[in-house]
């Protein structure tokens, strides 16, 4: 199954619970900025934005039927169907950039290093990036898949959910070398409920782009 099945076939009832750091994020991204959420499901950090008096808000995902039930559940946002590998926005346009589980998400290092690229070319000069995703655990049930499917992927960390997606969880040395084009505001070990009701370690990072 692909990712977009998957994420079609679950749009519906899935229930993401990873919280949203809002109180570090408004430290540093002003509500009359223009926010950009990639992979934003079906809307729920916008529409915590939103509550919170931000209203420049843009949110991307390829899972058409996660952006339809954004647009039922919030009708008042900007939610679009990413159609492609870009972002279809211009050169520096954009503020601040949400990457909420996404990374877990995409399991190549080549197609999160295209991803990051895109970020850069739409974020303006001093842009912030905030970042939430998955770090490495250490208890039987992970370790056990991360080395079966290392055999399949070649890295260390990616695995298959039963129900067909394909997922990663990331050494923070990996996650260090992704973002190094961003000066750290802020990094934070969190531990997480999965969406599947299961703890993992993870992280939040907001950073500042750099004039590279």
């Amino acid at each position: 199954m692909k990712q977009d099945e998957y994420w079609n076939s679950v749009s519906e009832k899935k229930e993401f619970t990873t919280p949203f750091q809002a109180e570090a994020f408004s430290r540093f991204v002003k509500r009359d900025n223009r926010i950009l959420d990639i992979g934003c499901g079906y809307g729920r950090t916008l529409d915590e934005l939103y509550h919170n008096g931000y209203r420049n808000l843009i949110g991307l995902d390829f899972s058409s039927g996660m952006i339809e039930r954004g647009k039922q559940q919030f009708p008042y946002l900007d939610l679009r169907v990413k159609e492609n590998d870009t972002i279809a926005l211009p050169d520096k346009s954009v503020d601040a950039v949400i990457l909420f589980a996404v990374l877990t998400c995409i399991h190549t290092n080549k197609k999160q290093e295209q991803l990051l690229e895109e970020i850069k070319r739409v974020l303006k000069p001093e842009g912030i990036l905030y970042v939430n995703d998955f770090l490495l655990n250490t208890d039987e049930r992970n370790l056990s898949r991360y080395e079966k499917f290392k055999e399949v992927y070649g890295i260390y960390g990616i695995f298959e959910l039963p129900e067909g997606a394909v997922c990663r969880h990331h050494d923070e040395a990996w996650i260090k070398q992704l973002l190094k084009d961003f000066s750290e505001l802020e990094y934070s070990h969190l531990t997480f409920t999965t969406m599947n009701g299961h703890k993992s370690n993870g992280f939040y990072f907001i950073g500042k782009l750099d004039n590279v």
